[in-house]
């Protein structure tokens, strides 16, 4: 298994951790409230879910899965996984904290990096799963 889909598949388990801490921490609340501001975790608790664990755990697996090139750079230009990695987390972080953060834009701004981040993936290994196909010229 390559290093970055360790990396990845090892930081989605990490955010389940978190994710099911946030969803048990939350459904403890609605049974004996505790502390009322424990609601303001859902965004995050969705967020590190849905694209901290599951796109990730996805993003990793498919970038170990998908075929490989015959030749010296198997997995082709690993930068686009790479840069999709940082884009998607660092998303993740901005739409988790955006609760507490002074801006009021940082939602949007948090989309638009995790969308960035799966754009950068799709580029990175398109040509995996479609070659380019060129038409065979005989004589």
């Amino acid at each position: 298994m390559p290093r970055l889909s360790r990396l990845v598949v090892r930081l989605s388990l990490v955010y389940l951790a978190l994710g099911t801490t946030f969803g048990a921490l939350m459904l403890a609340n609605k049974g004996i409230p505790f502390a009322p501001l424990v609601w303001a975790l859902l965004p995050a608790h969705i967020d590190v879910m849905f694209l901290g664990w599951m796109t990730q755990f996805a993003l990793g697996m498919a970038f170990w899965i998908l075929p490989r090139f015959p030749q010296e750079a198997p997995r082709g230009d690993e930068r686009w996984s790479w840069a999709a990695f940082a884009l998607v987390n660092s998303g993740i972080w901005f739409a988790a904290f955006s609760p507490i953060l002074p801006f009021s834009g940082i939602v949007l701004v948090a989309r638009l990096l995790e969308a960035a981040g799966l754009l950068a993936f799709a580029l990175g290994n398109w040509r995996r799963v479609y070659p380019l196909k060129f038409p065979v010229v005989t004589k």
